[in-house]
């Protein structure tokens, strides 16, 4: 279940102003990590810029959860190593079980060997068949794996995990935890689309950020049709716009149904989540594209800790959207 990235984009002068004396500075820091890009903006009385302080604790989380790193955390886990499990890898794990059970599955961090396979992971797509669905989703269940005195234990040794999609997420929260640790109390942390706003600049706006348009295929022009203001929250954007393969002409979903194992086919385009924090927006965002529009829809109104945006397709081969009741959405014309 992987995320697209770059659904987001924030609009704002990305600009290092130090003016000391002058009342709290921005300072923008951006950089690659996790085979996307990040861009972290906070105000901070001092004018620190803290790069490597924050490229540290990157490192120290892909030394965790990194599945391109054969001897993070993760890897040794899928391998079935014996390893202690940090508490990266516990707070990832604990939420991905608790939404996995919120959503009745339609979260799930072990459909890696599925997405794997489809093309989605680390190696080349097998020419799939249903026999190797059904053989795959053998292993496929949180109910298989369970976190037991900081060790991994699996119930089908052949059970893998795959964190990305709430990972970036709790990164991004994880930044932010760290920024308000040594005093900051305004920024934005985004990690290739997924990102937490605390606090409002020195002017007290909020944090304004562009939903986009439906890109046409991977390379298109972002275009953004509304805009949100976000404060003290978590905002993540799944969608099947902009990662998909094809196939004999036909065009696969990089999103992977646990229930299934194959790519979901609904009308559902993208999912754009706010919660309290990055982490659960992220996962959220992945289950939302799992489960369709209107199961999504119902699950959110239910809820008063979540608020969506979701662009769907229509049968005029053209799209439409649906904001939570309580999403406040604004146009071009209301900057």
């Amino acid at each position: 279940m992987k995320k697209a990235f770059f659904t987001l984009s924030v609009l704002l002068i990305m600009a290092a102003c130090q003016f000391p004396g002058r009342g709290p500075q921005m300072i923008t820091i951006r950089g690659v990590v996790f085979g996307t890009y990040y861009s972290i903006i906070y105000y901070d009385e001092e004018a620190r810029v803290l790069q490597e302080e924050i490229d540290s604790i990157f490192q120290d989380f892909n030394s965790s959860m990194s599945f391109y790193d054969p001897q993070s955390i993760l890897s040794q886990v899928n391998r079935n190593d014996p390893v202690l499990v940090d508490e990266y890898f516990k707070a990832v794990f604990n939420r991905s079980k608790e939404i996995s059970r919120e959503t009745d599955g339609a979260f799930d961090a072990t459909v890696f060997p599925l997405v794997n396979a489809w093309g989605f992971g680390v190696d080349q797509r097998a020419s799939m068949t249903e026999e190797i669905v059904d053989s795959l989703m053998q292993f496929v269940g949180f109910e298989k794996i369970d976190l037991v005195d900081g060790r991994i234990v699996k119930y089908d040794e052949r059970v893998q995990l795959d964190f990305n999609a709430i990972a970036k997420g709790y990164a991004a929260d994880v930044i932010g935890h760290y920024l308000e640790s040594i005093g900051v109390t305004a920024y934005m942390v985004e990690i290739g689309g997924d990102l937490i706003a605390r606090g409002s600049k020195p002017d007290g706006s909020k944090w304004r950020i562009g939903l986009e348009i439906p890109a046409k295929d991977h390379d298109a022009q972002q275009e953004w049709h509304y805009f949100v203001e976000v404060y003290n929250q978590g905002l993540a954007t799944s969608g099947d716009y902009r990662r998909y393969i094809k196939d004999d002409g036909k065009r696969y979903s990089h999103t992977i149904d646990p229930q299934t194992g194959y790519p979901v086919t609904h009308n559902l385009m993208s999912a754009s989540v706010f919660a309290g924090d990055a982490m659960s927006a992220d996962a959220y965002a992945t289950a939302f594209m799992v489960m369709g529009l209107d199961k999504s829809i119902a699950f959110v109104e239910a809820r008063d800790d979540l608020e969506a945006y979701f662009i769907f397709s229509d049968d005029s081969n053209g799209y439409g959207y649906y904001a939570s009741s309580g999403l406040q959405l604004l146009s071009r014309d209301d900057l």
